[in-house]
């Protein structure tokens, strides 16, 4: 059994068996998250952005957590005392919980004190038999296509806002390339910008014959 609890945001909790992952910890700051339970065996983040890299650095430095990122804001994040571990863009990372993919995502990245943060990505997770793919912040790009024609995510977390990343209309588009059978929308509701409607995101999902699960922050879905 995988559980994915929704933090806010774009940020999530995948528990397996007897192991946690973190997924862009915006916790402190994130107006539409209460969450506290930061126990976690990794933290993995898909871009440098304070509403993604969030709270990973002070967790890692907290609870021993290591950070697993891209090359350039691993080395940030080392540089503020966090533990953390440098990858990039196609390879697969083994975990003592499974592995994941550091994957495309059409985006930027910068740190909070405007550094540069590396290329941004998307990450998929395989934990307890289960493929979980965060597109991160990202427009509709094609290597979603080709994510799900070879890698075959079965769910898929979207971001639906619009302005800085894609919005409704996209986002049903990239479940159709990713072919996942469940999706969970994220990165909408958080700031006025992004202000979207997951409902009718849902009855766009139901229309191609997948599943979409609205979480609100703090709730979880078995899988």
């Amino acid at each position: 059994m995988v559980k994915i609890t929704f933090i806010g945001h774009s940020a999530f909790k995948i528990t397996g068996e007897n192991h946690s992952i973190l997924i862009d910890p915006f916790i402190s700051g994130n107006p539409v998250s209460a969450f506290s339970d930061l126990k976690a065996d990794d933290i993995l983040v898909t871009h440098a952005h304070s509403d993604h890299l969030g709270d990973s650095i002070e967790i890692s430095k907290k609870t021993g957590a290591r950070i697993t990122a891209i090359f350039e804001l691993a080395n940030y994040c080392g540089e503020k005392g966090a533990k953390a571990r440098g990858i990039n863009i196609g390879g697969k990372v083994p975990f003592s919980w499974g592995s994941a993919y550091w994957l495309p995502a059409a985006h930027s990245s910068g740190t909070p004190d405007g550094k540069y943060g590396g290329v941004p990505s998307s990450i998929l997770v395989n934990i307890g038999g289960k493929s979980i793919y965060h597109a991160g912040d990202t427009g509709l790009h094609y290597d979603m296509k080709m994510i799900g024609e070879f890698y075959k995510p079965e769910i898929a977390l979207l971001p639906i806002g619009g302005f800085y990343t894609m919005g409704i209309n996209e986002a049903v588009k990239a479940a159709q390339w990713l072919e996942s059978k469940k999706i969970i929308p994220m990165h909408y509701n958080t700031f006025p910008p992004i202000k979207a409607d997951p409902e009718e995101f849902k009855a766009e999902i139901e229309t191609i014959g997948k599943e979409c699960v609205i979480l609100k922050p703090g709730e979880s879905i078995d899988i």
